[in-house]
């Protein structure tokens, strides 16, 4: 089995997952290729300590990003780091002829994107994708496969969403999505808006035009200092776009939301499609249930199926057993070593999220700030 060196530039959250997910690379049954923690990157040494104690493959260990990209043994880069600092990181990661599994949404606006797709121009050699995991739960894949197949007939309306209730309490503390200068205008489309853009873009879906309704909700926050900062970035976002699809060349409505003040709602990803032929409809809320609605005359009647463990790239799991966030994340670093390795799929909802899909959420984004200035529909 082959071994691919990765380091980690940004040692939070995200950065403990995906090692987390290396760590347990048995889990999976059919992949040749396997990854090896061997750099990790972070401003904050206090970061560093979780990672040194569990994996005593790590060679390098330093606060300058430079350091872990001119390493001999590093071969991708996992980047985790504020929107802010994208357009350099991962311009450098490229540069100094890395591949890179980046963050989204790669680039604090469409300018810092661009700049990004210019240099991965300039070197095609590397292997760039975006991360974006809950395409990757088995009723997801499910809808996957039947957009490939063209189950649903002609399109007619679909609906995708990410909602968090993460800041709802308004004594939150301010952090840096909060801020322009370190999270972009896109406030929440930035944020989470890939994971919604993700199954409609590999579908091949195109949005025309975009009617944006963005929210500021919690106007201040406390600043940790004793008194209040401005909240200057969207908190809520719900977007309709006249979409494009051209398996039929017809038209049909798209609506996405993205939500961090949503009541109830912890980390609710969903996606519901609905076709003349059939329907189908899935949500984290609920990860093993799928619903489904095939229709060929006569009643019309939904169905639920419990998935279980059935996923793109095989695992030891039983397929009784529950998939879970910890598994998407997995499935998606597999596919992109998989697809590094071998430059191919084995389908095309199996993959990452492309530069190419990235610069087209960011020509939407930017067309939704637009829309919410002038309150009109917008060009994509």
């Amino acid at each position: 089995m082959k071994t691919i060196r990765f380091g980690i530039i940004g040692c939070g959250l995200m950065g403990r997952e995906l090692a987390s997910a290396a760590a347990r690379w048995c889990h999976l049954t059919e992949m040749d290729v396997r990854p090896e923690l061997t750099a990790i990157c972070n401003r904050s040494a206090g970061a560093f300590d979780w990672f040194t104690r569990n994996f005593d493959t790590i060679k390098l260990v330093t606060h300058d990003y430079r350091e872990l990209l001119a390493s001999p043994d590093v071969d991708v880069v996992y980047c985790a780091v504020p929107h802010h600092l994208h357009q350099e990181t991962y311009g450098a990661t490229i540069a100094a002829g890395k591949h890179l599994l980046g963050e989204k949404p790669f680039g604090i606006d469409k300018a810092a994107n661009d700049a990004i797709m210019a240099q991965l121009k300039a070197h095609p050699d590397c292997f760039v994708r975006c991360s974006s995991q809950f395409p990757f739960y088995p009723a997801a894949q499910r809808i996957g496969a039947m957009l490939e197949a063209r189950a649903f007939g002609r399109i007619l309306e679909y609906e995708s969403g990410f909602l968090h209730s993460s800041d709802l309490n308004p004594e939150k503390p301010i952090n840096w999505k909060r801020v322009i200068a370190t999270n972009g205008e896109y406030g929440c489309m930035g944020d989470l808006g890939m994971h919604i853009c993700h199954v409609a873009f590999r579908a091949g879906w195109q949005p025309r035009n975009v009617r944006a309704v963005l929210s500021k909700v919690v106007t201040q926050r406390p600043d940790g200092k004793g008194g209040l900062a401005a909240c200057e970035t969207w908190d809520n976002a719900t977007l309709l776009c006249e979409t494009h699809d051209p398996a039929t060349g017809s038209a049909f409505p798209w609506t996405l939301k993205t939500f961090r003040i949503a009541p109830g709602e912890t980390n609710t990803w969903y996606i519901s499609v609905k076709g003349t032929k059939a329907c189908a409809r899935f949500s984290t809320k609920n990860p093993r249930r799928l619903e489904l609605l095939v229709y060929a005359g006569g009643e019309q009647n939904w169905q639920q199926i419990d998935m279980g463990y059935q996923s793109a790239y095989k695992a030891i799991s039983g397929g009784i057993f529950e998939f879970g966030f910890g598994d998407a994340l997995q499935q998606m670093f597999a596919a992109y070593l998989w697809e590094l390795e071998h430059r191919q799929l084995p389908r095309p909802f199996a993959g990452c999220v492309t530069p190419e899909e990235v610069a087209l959420s960011h020509r939407l984004f930017t067309a939704a700030l637009e829309s919410q200035k002038r309150t009109a529909a917008v060009p994509v």
